[in-house]
């Protein structure tokens, strides 16, 4: 039986066919950037305080009084005032506030009118929609959450989707999903509403990502396969980022921004006459005379004339006949070795999540301009994922990624350290943080794919990959925590990040080892250790050297 690969290499690597589906895949996933940070100025909480109404019989100068100043500071206290009924009697009085009267002894009570928000930054948000300040505040967390809920069942879903129906349909279906109820939530009449739609809009955004992410790398050839799925997927995932601060800046109410960031959604609709579905998944279902005319197609494009059959009835007969041994996520904690490497790679994929998601949603709470700030962070993953593609390509993988761990993190417990003044230095040295986090996350998913056999790396990586959504669910609450000491975000944070640094040196080594097909092999070496024959005098020596790194390994890990 021949390898796919084998079969469609006339096609080439780089035709005009490869190309148009590299970038136009690419591109679909532009949108997602909006949708997964959007919550950052749909959900910002502007200055507010407590509302006096205008029906209120007081002077001018009570009226200016009425709301009491924080300890220590000269901002007001928001969500409290001082009791209407006594100012009232007061002004009635012709009493002088703080001279005549002591408003430290005055009583407070509670926002009973509502509250007044700044429109210096932003004109709309939800929380001044539906006032989830004070009391409610923590309901603005929550509604990150419950995005990446979404994020979550969409996950658990969408691989299942596509296996059955298709990666094509999938792909525009949850591209129309996430658009449609996204142009529903322009709409919502109450916070509830939005966040239920919310949680739809997220099963949309993560399927349709896995859909073009699989598709892509079923159609393109193996050198741009490796490319398509690290630089052209993230990075236009970034481009999507650093756009979203350019039109909130703009747009500031937030109803016309969540519209002006769906309508381009729409665009994606001719694609659905442009991208084919996978010739690989219609081989799968039987559907050859499908694939065929795909390829013909492909071929049609590139100016090459391929043979008149491409796939033989016969090998994909016996393709079909071939029975594999049934694996069930159990055996992901089968053996001692699996376990720990489970287990660790669950750590870091949900730390790195919360330090990814965490920085990102931050943003807003940072020294300067927020649509600056959110830009920079968009922008700094443009290099990060740059780095990431040549760490991949040319230094062991657990190096890597601790080294880019603890960049991470050490910086961002050094935050602490800055003097308040210097804002400049310490935004930097968040963006520097991002950089180190979201280096180790582009490099994520190749290292877990690595570790793991032939026959369990799907469930593996989709393991690790539910821990990251855990991890992102929780992240908004980290940023949450920062309402009560400024600093306890970055310490946390950055405290995780250092330790699992630590801990991804006791990952074993991948870089330059064959990947693992059976859990057997993936014991040999504390991780992987081979005892196929080598074909090869390169082989032989590739052996030795993970025979060698699996003594070294074995003594210092255990």
């Amino acid at each position: 039986m021949r390898d796919y690969d084998e079969v469609t290499a006339f096609l080439g690597e780089w035709g005009p066919f490869q190309r148009l589906i590299f970038f136009l895949l690419s591109a679909s996933i532009i949108p997602n950037g909006f949708n997964g940070i959007s919550v950052v100025f749909l959900a910002a909480v502007p200055e507010h305080h407590c509302r006096v109404p205008a029906s209120a019989n007081l002077s001018s100068e009570w009226r200016n009084h009425s709301i009491p100043l924080q300890d220590g500071r000269e901002m007001v206290r928001q969500c409290r005032r001082y009791q209407l009924a006594a100012l009232t009697n007061f002004s009635a009085q012709g009493l002088v506030p703080g001279r005549d009267v002591n408003l430290s002894q005055v009583e407070l009570e509670t926002c009973l009118d509502g509250w007044e928000y700044s429109q210096d930054t932003y004109l709309t948000t939800i929380i001044t929609e539906w006032d989830l300040v004070c009391e409610d505040d923590w309901k603005a967390p929550l509604t990150a959450s419950l995005f990446f809920v979404g994020v979550l069942i969409g996950s658990f879903i969408s691989g299942q989707l596509s296996d059955k129906f298709g990666r094509k349909n999938v792909l525009f279906v949850t591209m129309g999903m996430q658009t449609g109820f996204s142009l529903l939530q322009v709409f919502s009449t109450s916070y509830e509403m939005f966040t239920v739609l919310f949680v739809i809009v997220g099963m949309g955004q993560i399927s349709n990502y896995v859909a073009a992410f699989v598709l892509g790398t079923e159609i393109l050839g193996k050198s741009v396969r490796i490319i398509f799925s690290t630089l052209g997927v993230c990075i236009f995932y970034a481009i999507g980022y650093m756009l979203l601060p350019l039109v909130a800046y703009f747009i500031r109410e937030w109803r016309m921004l969540l519209l002006a960031l769906t309508l381009p959604g729409l665009l994606c609709i001719p694609l659905w006459w442009v991208i084919p579905e996978s010739p690989r998944w219609l081989l799968s279902q039987g559907r050859l005379k499908e694939a065929e005319v795909i390829i013909q197609k492909a071929a049609k494009i590139n100016g090459i004339v391929g043979p008149s059959i491409i796939f033989d009835p016969m090998e994909l007969q016996d393709l079909n006949s071939r029975r594999q041994q049934s694996h069930s996520i159990l055996d992901l904690l089968r053996t001692q070795n699996i376990r720990i490497i489970t287990i660790m790679s669950i750590i870091l994929w949900m730390t790195i999540s919360v330090g990814y998601f965490g920085l990102s949603l931050d943003t807003p709470n940072l020294h300067g301009d927020n649509y600056l700030n959110c830009f920079l962070s968009g922008m700094i993953e443009v290099p990060a994922y740059v780095i990431a593609w040549l760490l991949l390509q040319n230094l062991p993988r657990r190096y890597s990624m601790s080294a880019s761990l603890f960049l991470g993190g050490s910086v961002l417990l050094f935050i602490q350290l800055v003097p308040p003044d210097l804002y400049l230095l310490s935004n930097g040295l968040v963006m520097i943080g991002k950089f180190g986090i979201t280096c180790a996350f582009a490099m994520v998913y190749v290292y877990t794919a690595e570790l793991y056999p032939t026959v369990v790396r799907n469930m593996g990586v989709g393991a690790s990959s539910m821990a990251s959504r855990l991890g992102s669910i929780l992240s908004p609450y980290f940023v949450y925590l920062g309402s009560y000491d400024r600093f306890l975000p970055y310490i946390l944070m950055g405290s995780l990040t250092v330790l699992t640094a630590i801990l991804t040196l006791f990952f074993p080594e991948s870089f330059g080892i064959p990947l693992p097909d059976t859990i057997d092999q993936m014991l040999r070496v504390k991780g992987i250790k081979y005892r196929q024959t080598p074909s090869s005098s390169s082989d032989s020596r590739i052996l030795k050297e993970g025979e060698e790194r699996h003594t070294v390994l074995k003594t210092t890990a255990f």
